[in-house]
């Protein structure tokens, strides 16, 4: 009788290792709030924030002159003009489509690989 219970105790523990490896270990979640959610879209405050750094200069100074060049990049966009703006890259319009209330614009860039830091030609 000894033999028989040291067997069953034996197919005990295997079945008990073969359910631990079945069932895997659960992972915890937990609720993260929009904050904690990094945006890959780029902001006006932002972009004013990145040239002012790379730029070292004030936010204030800056701001005028970013808006100006967003306004022309708009508008020579909305014409249907090509831009070939080293190092950003070149900006080709595939075809332009005008709505109710705006104007839809596919286009294409093409950016140069870097390496490293962008030179100027």
């Amino acid at each position: 009788m000894a033999s028989r219970s040291t067997a069953s105790s034996k197919s005990d523990a295997s079945t008990k290792e073969t359910a631990a490896r079945a069932k895997p270990d659960l992972e915890v979640v937990t609720e993260t709030s929009g904050a904690d959610i990094l945006s890959t879209e780029l902001k006006k405050s932002e972009l004013f924030q990145l040239v002012a750094d790379r730029a070292d200069l004030n936010k204030n100074k800056v701001k005028p002159v970013v808006e100006a060049m967003l306004e022309v990049l708009g508008e020579a966009l909305a014409e249907g003009r090509e831009l070939n703006l080293k190092p950003f890259g070149k900006v080709k319009i595939n075809r332009q489509k005008d709505t109710g209330n705006a104007r839809v614009t596919v286009a294409k860039i093409r950016q140069p690989k870097s390496n490293g830091a962008a030179t100027e030609t």
